[in-house]
């Protein structure tokens, strides 16, 4: 078991604030945290669980705050309950858990569409896989759901593959 599933660990936050004007690089912040994948705790306040790449991730994001003329910091907490801890993560999981629903139902739904299509949206589904499975954190059951339709996609459009190139063989559908 390790810190985050005893309801234990320790978390990274970043604490800032950006002038309003000009609003690029607060723009620019809030992409960042949105693809980080932090629980905004309240305003100029985010958070992350701990380890080496999420306490590096936000102190980039720091550097970037204070290179755009805004104040930032980094720190490093423990939830003082379980309970704010459970909360924070179920808020995080419950944001994740919907992107991977939404990955699924793509899938599903690409399953009808004509081959180059199908194609095209296993390849962008699955980057965009990747690309939360970054920002996941604890893995909600909709990210096994998610991966299992696009096995499934792939599986189809492999089997689909197989069909056009058997139809095309010498003799077939020739009846003797």
């Amino acid at each position: 078991m390790t810190d985050r599933d005893s309801g234990s660990g320790e978390w990274v936050m970043l604490t800032y604030r950006l002038p309003r004007e000009p609003s690029a690089p607060r723009l620019a912040l809030w992409r960042k945290l949105k693809r980080l994948g932090v629980a905004q705790l309240a305003d100029g306040l985010v958070a992350l669980p701990a380890d080496a790449r999420t306490r590096e991730q936000l102190e980039w994001a720091a550097e970037e705050v204070e290179e755009a003329g805004g104040a930032a910091g980094v720190w490093l907490a423990r939830p003082s309950t379980s309970a704010l801890e459970r909360d924070v993560a179920a808020r995080m999981n419950e944001a994740r858990a919907q992107e991977f629903a939404e990955i699924a139902d793509q899938a599903r739904g690409a399953l009808d569409a004509p081959s180059g299509d199908r194609v095209a949206a296993l390849r962008r589904l699955r980057a965009q896989m990747r690309r939360m499975e970054r920002r996941d954190y604890f893995r909600p059951p909709e990210r096994e759901q998610a991966r299992q339709a696009l096995r499934e996609l792939a599986q189809h459009e492999v089997a689909q593959h197989d069909q056009t190139q058997v139809a095309t063989w010498p003799g077939h559908g020739v009846r003797a």
